[in-house]
């Protein structure tokens, strides 16, 4: 029998510098740019430099025909294993049309810099370059993005994060006392199947160890391309569950919503996670569905919806 290789599983190389080459290329989709109304289309999308000196860069959702109150603000960060995926992508963008066009929300997709070109804890620095930039935006009455300043209700910004993405959005929450944020308030956060590891393995990991889209192996693997080198899989960013000072911050989280599907291999730390968000007395909403897989909502349209109606009552 064949050794399973998990490079070949995900269509990477490692190369001699540390980089990555990726051998997917998903279709991606332009965003509508600017304000002019598109017959047909809910949503309008325009794309605005984050970082250029990071290379770090935002798309924004709003619905084409808003509200008359303004509506809530919710930054984005996408899945891909730390190493693959962008806003830009088809699906995903999709996907960020219909959570804007259906919430209503300002919908604020995040393009952080990818590993292992880029480590952690670079991806959560982005993450908090996001939230800074959307504070700014609505405290800046000259030069401020119209659609934040305008429509966006700073009162009501939230972070929703999908598996990579989720952890991103958690240790960008944990982080939010140190940047005062205010007038923006993070209202909760939203996470959605979140990717978390440790070096002992989980009942739910071990019987899905050969799952055909996250095997263990690809789990592993993707934590040794984004781990700070020289740690391991019990370091913070990928067990929260093993450090005192990181369970005393999870105190401060406020209202938090986590999604998770029976048949993912991160099904027991997801419930073990919510367990420790109750034990530090978070008010958090925990919706499980015993049938599905990990990123079954990337393929389900199905599952997206259910987890859009998620989203919606929590918002």
């Amino acid at each position: 029998m064949s050794k399973f290789d998990p490079y070949e599983h995900l269509n990477i190389s490692l190369n001699p510098d540390g980089s990555l080459t990726r051998f997917i290329k998903l279709p991606s989709s332009k965003a509508t740019g600017g304000d002019a109304q598109i017959p047909g289309q809910a949503v309008i999308s325009k794309d605005v430099t984050l970082n250029a000196e990071k290379r770090t860069w935002m798309r924004l959702y709003r619905p084409s025909k808003l509200p008359s109150a303004r509506i809530p603000i919710i930054l984005y960060f996408h899945p891909g294993g730390w190493i693959q995926m962008s806003v830009a992508d088809t699906m995903i963008h999709e996907n960020s049309n219909r959570i804007s066009a259906e919430v209503p929300a300002i919908f604020v997709a995040v393009e952080f810099r990818p590993a292992p070109e880029h480590r952690l804890p670079v991806q959560y620095e982005d993450a908090m370059d996001a939230i800074v930039w959307v504070k700014n935006q609505a405290s800046d009455r000259a030069r401020g993005d119209p659609w934040i300043r305008d429509y966006g209700d700073l009162s009501r910004c939230y972070l929703y994060g999908v598996s990579c993405g989720a952890n991103i959005a958690f240790n960008a929450a944990l982080r939010l006392p140190e940047m005062k944020p205010q007038p923006l308030k993070i209202n909760g956060t939203i996470l959605n199947q979140p990717l978390f590891g440790g070096k002992k393995r989980t009942k739910s990991e071990l019987k899905f160890a050969t799952d055909q889209y996250f095997p263990l192996p690809v789990q592993d693997l993707l934590w040794e391309l984004a781990l700070p080198i020289g740690t391991d899989r019990d370091h913070r960013y990928c067990n929260p569950f093993v450090d005192g000072p990181m369970k005393e911050k999870v105190k401060n989280l406020g209202r938090c919503l986590v999604i998770g599907f029976g048949g993912d291999p991160l099904i027991d730390r997801q419930q073990e996670f919510v367990q420790m968000l109750v034990e530090q007395g978070v008010p958090v909403e925990a919706r499980f569905d015993d049938v599905g897989f990990h990123g079954i909502d990337l393929i389900d349209s199905r599952r997206a919806i259910a987890i859009l109606k998620f989203i919606k009552e929590f918002v």
